[in-house]
């Protein structure tokens, strides 16, 4: 039987936010690479598109691998390839060069993923979203972090200087090797396992995965394009402080982050699916009140986007362990598709509200997102799962 173990689960949560910190930070720095190899705003967002297909929608196909056999040492690895692979791109003159090395940074965090949910599932024990809140949370403050830390190096010593953020991942792949052994065990036990005895998995399981994804989509669109059209809304459409506007979006991801801790608890003792339930319903009840004149142009705004986040992200880790218990003998690929493509596809949620802005304007398209959580919440509804 597993056993929670809280120190595994601290150590594989570091490496969370650090491997994190490179995929939130590339964002922050693509004006600087804009500006040195003088490229396009297509160019530009050439490198985020390599960066999003690489690090999130290859996320099932390193789980798919995992699950054939115990790779615990993709954890390491994805580590150091995270970390170095944007490192050096402060160095490169050439777009090819870049790409490349957001490619191989962008490997790293797809194959840090699955395995590292996949070995969090061995060190829950009986709290297993409580557990896996653990190792979440820690990509949570990671990607959060990742645009603050490489803008205060830029800001402090220069664009230049940026390559001593990969110390992060050097220091982060010795506390992992330091305790390969207990944590590589419970993988390559449960390696063994699944080879001598593969259980079958029913078209219901499958068809109860399928609607967690697409309720993990409601969840992921919803979330970025919040994170995406709220600057635009305050500071293009209402004329506001950018800074006001950097900071509403920290303290909805940080409430975020805080919601993934408070939540988790919840839902072991009350049940998963009735916990997404309520988090999508609530979710959907709460967001129209940013909208309320009083509201969006006041210090409240704050509180009820805080609010919102902790209720949103709150089922995070959540979901991933409904998938993860939906397929017990493939946990590399149901985490690969809860985090990588699932939440990956947000990204095609935000270029469709893009679509909206430009034709009715960015508060339709804010406006818009309201619908989302409704749709998850009604897809909820009808998923079949046994707590």
């Amino acid at each position: 039987m597993r056993q929670f173990n809280l120190r595994v689960l601290l150590i594989l949560s570091l490496g969370h936010l650090v491997v994190d910190i490179y995929q939130g930070a590339l964002p922050a720095i693509l004006p600087f690479l804009k500006e040195k190899l003088e490229l396009s705003y297509a160019l530009t967002g050439m490198i985020l598109m390599a960066s999003n297909f690489t690090s999130s929608i290859l996320q099932p196909l390193f789980g798919y691998v995992s699950d054939k056999k115990a790779m615990a040492f993709l954890l390491p690895l994805g580590l150091l390839a995270a970390g170095v692979g944007f490192s050096l791109l402060p160095l490169s003159g050439h777009l090819a060069l870049i790409l490349g090395l957001v490619v191989i940074s962008g490997l790293g965090v797809a194959s840090y993923h699955p395995e590292g949910y996949k070995t969090a599932h061995f060190f829950t024990g009986q709290r297993a979203a409580t557990g896996m809140s653990i190792f979440s949370v820690g990509g949570n403050i990671g990607f959060s972090l990742g645009p603050i830390l490489s803008m205060y190096i830029i800001d402090a010593f220069g664009f230049s200087a940026l390559p001593v953020i990969v110390v992060p991942a050097l220091l982060c792949v010795a506390v992992v090797l330091a305790n390969r052994r207990t944590i590589m065990m419970p993988v390559a036990v449960h390696s063994e396992a699944v080879k001598r005895d593969v259980p079958g998995t029913s078209k219901l399981a499958y068809t109860s995965l399928g609607m967690v994804i697409l309720i993990v989509v409601m969840r992921s669109w919803t979330q970025i394009g919040l994170m995406t059209y709220i600057p635009f809304y305050y500071i293009d459409y209402l004329k506001g402080d950018p800074l006001f506007a950097g900071k509403l979006v920290f303290v909805f991801l940080f409430c975020g982050a805080a919601g993934t801790l408070i939540g988790a608890p919840i839902a072991d003792r009350f049940g998963h699916r009735l916990f997404v339930r309520i988090s999508m319903l609530l979710t959907t009840i709460t967001l129209p009140v940013i909208f309320i004149p009083a509201i969006e142009k006041s210090i409240l705004l704050f509180v009820v986007l805080g609010i919102q986040g902790m209720l949103l992200v709150s089922s995070f880790s959540v979901t991933i362990v409904m998938a993860q218990k939906l397929l017990p003998s493939k946990l590399g690929i149901a985490s690969g598709l809860m985090v990588g493509f699932a939440i990956g596809t947000g990204g095609l949620g935000v270029t469709i509200l893009g679509i909206v802005a430009d034709h009715y304007g960015v508060p339709t398209a804010l406006y818009s997102i309201a619908i989302l959580p409704l749709v998850g919440f009604v897809l909820s509804m009808f998923l079949r799962y046994d707590d």
